[in-house]
């Protein structure tokens, strides 16, 4: 799985832009979170030669809680941790936090 880091409010707001070209999913993760570690574990295992069409984010929330607070304000989504949110332009297509995050089922929301 190949992760790339969010790691600013400027970053963010290119990820929205950019979704109008490409879907782009991101994972917030808590690191101090097991169920967390888990999921992400999950994503990693089912992804693992069968990556999606698009570019994957990984949020680190204990380090970027302001990027969360903007993502959940700008998807009108509430924020959860872990979560798998997948945006295409613009808009989220697919949403769902702990273990009921769904590599497959992301996959085929764009």
């Amino acid at each position: 799985m190949h992760w790339q880091e969010l790691t600013s409010l400027a970053q963010w707001a290119e990820l929205l832009q950019q979704s109008w070209q490409t879907p782009v999913a991101v994972f917030k993760h808590s690191t101090r979170c097991s169920i967390s570690s888990m999921a992400k574990g999950r994503l990693e295992r089912d992804w693992q030669g069968n990556e999606p069409g698009f570019p994957v984010y990984y949020l680190d929330l204990i380090r970027f809680r302001d990027i969360s607070n903007a993502i959940a304000k700008d998807t009108n989504i509430e924020h959860q941790s872990p979560q798998l949110i997948v945006i295409k332009n613009g808009e989220v297509t697919y949403s769902d936090s702990h273990n009921t995050i769904s590599a497959r089922q992301a996959m085929t929301s764009v």
